[in-house]
Parts: C-alpha cells; sequence; structure tokens
C-alpha cells in the first residue's frame, strides 16, 4: 500500500525475451508522461539498451540479454522514479483551424448523439481545450493528444474506415488526434485541420514533437 505523499511505482510487462513495458499507474495525467519522458531520455544512454519507446503514459525498452537483463532495467527504473522529472524544453504552442462536420467531419453528428449534446456544443467542448501531445506514433507524425473533454470520449468504430483524408481531426476513447496523412483509422471524424502535419521534405518531417500544446479553433461548422 502506498503511503500518502509516497509516489506509486510503475508497473513492468515482459515482451519476449528482449523487450520490457514500463507503465505509469493510472489515471493518465501529465505528471506521469513527464516521468516517461524523463525516463527515455536516461535510457537511451544505458548500457545494453537498443531502442527506448515512449507511448502514452508507458515506456518500452528493447534491450540486448547478453548485455543487460530485465531486473536490472527494472532496478534502474525505480532507482529513478520517484525523483526523475522532465527538464528538457518546453515544447511550442500551435493553433489549428478546423472545419468541422460535412465532408471534413462525417462523424460528427454521431459524437454530438453518442454525448447527447448539440453539434454546436460538441465543437465548443473540442475547442476550449489546450491538448499536449504525449507521444507520435501509430502513423507519421500522428501525435497522441491528451485533454480531451470527458463528455467527448467515444468508442472507436466498430468497422475502420479504409482511407480518411489527411488533416482528420479525430476522437478515439479518451484521446484525440489529427490524421496526418490519407490512412485507415477506426477513430471518431469530426473535422477536418487546415495544416500539413506530415511532410518528407521538411526537417524534422513532422509537425509535432512531445510536450507540444494544441489548440484547435473552429473556421467554420458544415451542416
Amino acid at each position: 500500500m502506498t503511503r500518502k505523499n509516497e509516489i506509486s511505482p510503475p508497473r513492468f510487462s515482459h515482451l519476449g525475451s528482449c523487450a520490457l513495458l514500463c507503465e505509469a499507474p493510472a489515471p493518465l495525467n501529465i505528471s506521469w508522461q513527464r516521468r516517461i519522458w524523463a525516463l527515455a531520455a536516461r535510457a537511451e544512454a544505458w548500457p545494453g539498451v537498443m531502442e527506448v519507446m515512449p507511448g502514452m503514459n508507458n515506456l518500452m525498452l528493447v534491450f540486448d540479454p547478453l548485455a543487460v537483463t530485465a531486473e536490472g532495467i527494472k532496478a534502474d527504473i525505480l532507482k529513478l522514479w520517484s525523483q526523475c522529472d522532465w527538464d528538457g524544453e518546453a515544447g511550442k504552442t500551435l493553433e489549428i483551424e478546423v472545419v468541422y462536420g460535412g465532408e471534413n467531419g462525417m462523424d460528427l453528428e454521431h459524437v454530438a448523439r453518442h454525448a447527447g449534446l448539440s453539434i454546436d456544443e460538441v465543437v465548443r467542448l473540442h475547442t476550449k481545450a489546450i491538448y499536449t501531445v504525449y507521444f507520435l506514433g501509430a502513423y507519421p507524425g500522428f501525435g497522441y493528444l491528451d485533454g480531451l473533454h470527458p463528455k467527448l470520449f467515444m468508442p472507436r468504430r466498430q468497422e475502420p474506415r479504409l482511407q480518411v483524408p489527411a488533416g482528420s481531426v479525430a476522437i478515439g476513447g479518451a484521446q484525440a488526434g489529427v490524421i496526418p496523412s490519407m490512412f485507415p483509422s477506426g477513430w471518431q471524424i469530426i473535422g477536418n485541420a487546415r495544416e500539413v502535419f506530415f511532410d518528407v521534405t521538411k526537417n524534422p518531417p513532422a509537425l509535432l514533437a512531445p510536450g507540444d500544446k494544441i489548440k484547435f479553433r473552429a473556421e467554420r461548422i458544415e451542416r
């Protein structure tokens, strides 16, 4: 049992013989994510660690089992867990214009019905929040965003779409995101962002990075 003011330890899972998953305690929040970022930055320099992949309040480490053991990595993480915090540069803040509804947001009406809200109220709640990019994954340049209002939490579609347009503003469970390129997706699409989120000709090619903040602004609502 964790005492008051004592920081809960992470949970560990073995992924085969050469990977370890470290998961922060529930609930999902930015303080845990900052620890994940800090651990990732330090673990990159650990002997025997070959790859470090931060996720949504979790961290996967791929290691050389001939050079280091999973138990040794666990011990190193537990030593740092209660004291580490991200001290890197603050992320940038972006304001993203979005066209909601219509062909740009084919699931907006469904989201409104599921939430028991009007379309205008869904857009108001979605644009009211300030989102934090926790990590990039799933697709090149796709940022998993925390900050979605609980009234907008939505299950993913039972049948994913084979293609959704680049810039699709999406809701999946308790998370939000913007699909950077034309890809399949089972997330609920509520609008389209007027911004390029992934461009191979740029350095870096991804617009977003962990720690960035996003504020969506409604350009218009199509009905």
